[in-house]
This record gives C-alpha cells, structure tokens and sequence, in this order.
C-alpha cells in the first residue's frame, strides 16, 4: 500500500511536475496570427496613381454623359391638384370637404402634353409629406394572413385595424391597407375616352409570393374608422393589384407609386382632359397630391441623379489627374529617397 506522503506534491506545497508536463499557456506560433501571410503590397508610384484616377475618370463620365442624355429624354407631366380641386366655398374647410361623404369630389383637369409621349405612357400618384417608412405604420400587416386562408384570425399585429367592433376578423387588416389610396382619374381626348391599363402595374414577385389567390376580402373598410379605398370581396387578393402596390411602402416621405398605363402615343400640344375623383385625405397631415405622366427608357424614368453622380466623380478623378501630373513635372521627388523622412529632414529634433 503506498504512503499518504506519497504524491506528486511535497510537503512544503512545491510541484515536482516537470514544465514538459505543464500545458503551456503561450500561444502556438503561427503565420497567420503573426501576420506572416503572403500579401499584396502594391507601390503606389505617381504613375499608377495617375493612371489609376484617368481609368476612373475614362470609365464614368461616359456613363455618365449617357445616363444624364437618358434621363433627359424622358417626357414627364406633374399637375397638383390636391388645392384646386377643393371649392372656393370650402378654401380653409378643406378637412371638413374631404370628410362629408355628400359633397361632390369630382374635379376636372386639363393638361397639355409638351412633347410627343410614345406608348406605354405611365401614369403615377404622387404623395408628400406621407411617412409611409413610420415603424408602427411598416409593422401593422399580417403576412400570414395575405398568404394562407386558415390564417385569417392573424390580427393581433395589425391593431387597431385587425378586427371589427363585433370581433370579426378584418382582411386585409393593418394600417398599411386601411389607408389605401382611393382618387380615380378618367383620361379623355377630343371627348374621346382613353382606355388606362391596370394590369402588371405590382411586382409579379409580389403577387406570386406574397398575396395568395385564395384569400379574399373580408369586412374591409368596417372598422370603427374608414380609412381610404375599398375592396372587392369577389377578386383575390392576389388580382387587386391597386392593394398590392399600396402595401410595397416607399422609404420617404415622398413617392410615387404606379396607376396604370396608357397604351398610345400622345401627341405634342394635345389637350388631355382628366376627370379626378379626390376622394383622398391629404388634408389632415398637410400632405400634397400630384398626377404624374410619364414615358420611361432603359434607365427607368425621369432622374437626373444617377448621371450627376457618375459626372461629380468622373469630374473630380480627371481634376486630380491634371494636379497630379502638373505636380510630378514640376516638383518631382526619387521614389524611396531617405532625405524626406522626418529625422533626416530635421535631425537636430531627433537627437533631443
């Protein structure tokens, strides 16, 4: 039997265990973590500097000189109307015209085309100062409930526009669709009807994937409060593409989003009358209307912003360029001479 003094300690507390036995807690070595990889350390020489800024420079302002022309030849119609289509009578009550359902809202425009407009001419609805990207606004929808029939009890999110006073669910529920933009316009020409398509105005993504086309409308607009548009309980949800467009939210305050299209050439100097039926409250929160026509190109319609922005950084590297190079011809240094370094350029700081 061995001794209990018998262990690998001794008696005065030391360790007998010898440091090969020790796990030692220095780290392996290793390439990496020295930061002894290979890598590529490129010698910016003036000349790859300058050639550099010049690829740059040669790369966008064609660019964009092409997207600026692009974006010009865009032909784009606004016409506000939230103001003028509000009787002289009821200027400063514009509240109390838009919330009596007996007072009529329909209002006459005309718009004179500037240029010709090839087909299809877009036609948007243009909001301001509409935070549609407000957090609680964004949140209040049920998913679920847009997709799957059995899910149409889903409501709790959608609060306070989830279910009626008697407890009914309400689809689609949430804010998002309870405010759908409701304003009608009808577009004539020498009395002469013009036919709007509204077809494939949503993503097909959207349709397909996140309304279904066995879900219908159920007690919309029956709340305690009427919010905006209504909806047909006869088409799916996946067919009433004025909703699904509505419930993409925009990211600011102001938008656009699409109506329809016109699928003929609009002539130059032609007068367009448009018969507007403002039934949507922009009043409330100080917000404005718009009615936009537009044509589109392969850079999508009328901004001016994506051509600038190439121009503003083509612009500046060909600026660098031209100070670079008047730079190194008359001020030129050796690469790698020591007599720039700081201690050789001041010594006597250096030996204090």
């Amino acid at each position: 039997m061995s001794s209990p003094l018998a262990s690998s300690s001794n008696l005065d507390g030391s360790d007998d265990t010898s440091p090969q036995q020790k796990q030692s807690k220095k780290p392996k070595y290793s390439r990496f973590t020295q930061q002894e990889l290979p890598a590529c350390k490129p010698l910016l020489t003036p000349g790859i500097v300058i050639g550099i800024f010049a690829l740059v420079a040669v790369l966008f302002i064609p660019i964009g000189l092409v997207s600026l022309s692009a974006s010009e030849s865009v032909v784009e119609v606004i016409d506000r109307y939230d103001a003028d289509c509000v009787p002289n009578n009821m200027h400063g009550k514009e509240l109390d015209f838009i919330q009596n359902s007996s007072t009529n809202k329909t209002c006459t425009r005309r718009i004179i085309i500037p240029k010709t407009m090839k087909s299809p001419v877009h036609i948007y609805y243009e909001l301001d100062n509409f935070y549609q990207n407000h957090r609680r606004y964004v949140k209040s929808r049920s998913d679920k409930q847009l997709l799957q029939p059995s899910k149409e009890a889903e409501t709790k999110i959608c609060a306070p526009e989830g279910n009626t006073p008697d407890g009914k669910p309400i689809v689609p529920c949430g804010l998002i669709a309870w405010s759908l933009f409701n304003d009608t316009y009808q577009f004539s020409i020498n009395s002469g009807s013009i036919q709007v398509n509204k077809k494939n105005i949503a993503w097909a993504s959207d349709r397909s994937h996140k309304f279904s086309k066995d879900v219908y409308p159920k007690n919309f607009q029956k709340g305690a409060l009427i919010g905006g548009g209504k909806l047909n309980e006869s088409i799916p949800l996946s067919e009433q593409e004025d909703l699904i467009v509505w419930m993409r939210t925009a990211a600011l305050p102001t938008f656009r989003k699409l109506y329809g299209r016109i699928e003929k050439d609009l002539n130059a100097n032609e007068e367009i009358t448009v018969v507007i039926e403002n039934n949507y409250n922009t009043y409330s929160f100080g917000g404005k209307k718009k009615l936009v026509l537009s044509t589109a190109t392969w850079i999508g319609g009328k901004n001016n912003f994506l051509g600038v922005a190439y121009l503003t950084v083509g612009g500046l590297c060909l600026s660098l360029v031209l100070a670079f190079i008047v730079l190194y011809l008359f001020k030129p240094r050796t690469l790698g001479d020591p007599s720039y370094l700081s201690w050789n350029r001041n010594p006597s700081a250096s030996t204090n």
